[in-house]
């Protein structure tokens, strides 16, 4: 591999697990330029983190679900006024779930057990969907090893609440870069069940000395989507503008693949709501309790959409693709009631935010399946037109920066910003805009 590639491979310990690494530009023959697109599997270190965040306990109080602010999804419905009437019936969501594995790159964890969900389901008084998982590069429904558990979970539960008459499967690879590319392309090929939305709640910081190749082929796949008609839903991350990782550089980073220009980006806030008055702002819970993520990408131009978006030039003084496009509840403090292990446990992050508008266009696909025999697909550029206005309840409090370091340099404000996009969607309202 080494010869045939002109990279070096070594053995890395990496959070406790032995995985392979490669050292140097993977180099193929002049003559298979433009044929080869990208060269998989000489690394397999894990390529992205779950966006999710449990609630911490604060001290002399319990984290049970349903204590200080938390909500149920359908209570989550009702506040963004999704549109009553459609279940999301003839629709499949499809939930991008990447697997921990071994040293042979044999999936070892990640998954939901059926129990968990059946009392979820039993509990919100919801008919439960029909569920099914799906193996991609041999990854598997393997719950009960791993703290990305919580990620499974939480989409199935999210999304399944908010389209009950959805057809939800979930597409399980091996948290690698081919694993990634190939899963979400397995859900944009799938012939059989053709899902119409897509959610994915898995990233990591944009890295242009990363992997290239990687950043190529998700883009593609994401791209795919778009052209056939499937929305992609991706979370935004949980670290705020930094979006580090563990060897962050002191600078702003998009999250990737939210940062791709074909996804829906979705951000995060803190909601409270009394008497069904909202009071909603950026979720910035400094680094113990996240951030909503957001920023402009170094790696992907301003696209066309942004073009009125007043989206500030990037780290490196580029002009840049703008995250997020949309915001929810995603601050774990006033985060969602779900069912885990056995036990009712509040969750947040912007992973449940990617799910929730992921239900919320299954809704809208199936009235406008019944309108006009087709779904909405790729929603950016009709949310960013000028007639969307009122479509969206623009967040103008808070900011993202999460360490306090960045000098709070994205804030919210009126219209578009990098910290809660274009702002929550009003639901009937968003159903007005795509089947008018």
């Amino acid at each position: 591999m080494s010869a045939a590639f002109g990279v070096k491979l070594n053995k890395v310990r990496h959070d406790g697990a032995t995985y392979r690494m490669r050292k140097g530009n993977v180099q193929i023959p002049a003559e298979l330029e433009g044929i080869v697109v990208g060269v998989h599997g000489l690394d397999n270190r894990p390529v992205a983190q779950p966006h999710f965040r449990r609630r911490t306990a604060k001290k002399g109080a319990t984290a049970r679900a349903g204590q200080g602010g938390s909500f149920s999804v359908d209570q989550i419905a009702q506040l963004y006024n999704f549109p009553g009437g459609e279940t999301g019936a003839g629709q499949c969501i499809a939930i991008i779930e990447l697997n921990d594995i071994d040293q042979k790159g044999h999936p070892t964890g990640a998954g939901y057990k059926t129990s968990d969900l059946k009392t979820f389901f039993k509990k919100a008084g919801i008919p439960m969907p029909r569920i099914a998982p799906a193996s991609v590069d041999g990854g598997a429904n393997k719950p009960g090893h791993s703290d990305a558990d919580g990620e499974v979970v939480l989409d199935i539960e999210v999304a399944g609440a908010i389209a009950p008459g959805a057809r939800i499967v979930i597409y399980f690879a091996p948290n690698t870069t081919n694993g990634f590319i190939d899963a979400v392309k397995a859900a944009v090929h799938d012939t059989a069940r053709k899902p119409s939305v897509i959610s994915i709640s898995w990233g990591g910081p944009e890295d242009p000395a990363g992997s290239q190749q990687f950043v190529d082929g998700l883009n593609e796949a994401i791209r795919d989507a778009a052209a056939m008609g499937v929305t992609v839903c991706v979370a935004s991350g949980d670290n705020g503008s930094a979006d580090m990782s563990e060897d962050w550089d002191g600078r702003p980073h998009a999250d990737f693949p939210a940062s791709s220009p074909f996804a829906l980006a979705c951000g995060g806030t803190n909601l409270k709501a009394s008497n069904g008055a909202i009071t909603e702002v950026v979720w910035n819970g400094g680094p113990q309790d996240g951030a909503g993520g957001g920023g402009v990408s170094i790696v992907f131009p301003r696209p066309a959409y942004q073009a009125h978006a007043h989206v500030p030039k990037s780290p490196s003084h580029s002009v840049g693709r703008g995250v997020p496009d949309v915001a929810g509840d995603a601050d774990p403090a006033t985060g969602y009631q779900i069912f885990l292990n056995g036990v009712g446990i509040t969750i947040g992050g912007t992973s449940a935010v990617a799910p929730l508008m992921a239900g919320l266009i299954a809704r809208i696909n199936e009235a406008t399946t019944k309108k006009f025999g087709k779904t909405v697909g790729f929603i950016n550029p009709l949310i960013y037109a000028s007639h969307a206005q009122g479509v969206f309840r623009d967040i103008t409090v808070g900011n993202n920066d999460i360490t306090g370091s960045l000098h709070g340099m994205y804030k919210a404000g009126s219209g578009w910003d990098a910290c809660t996009g274009l702002g929550v969607p009003n639901g009937a309202a968003l159903q007005n805009l795509l089947a008018a």
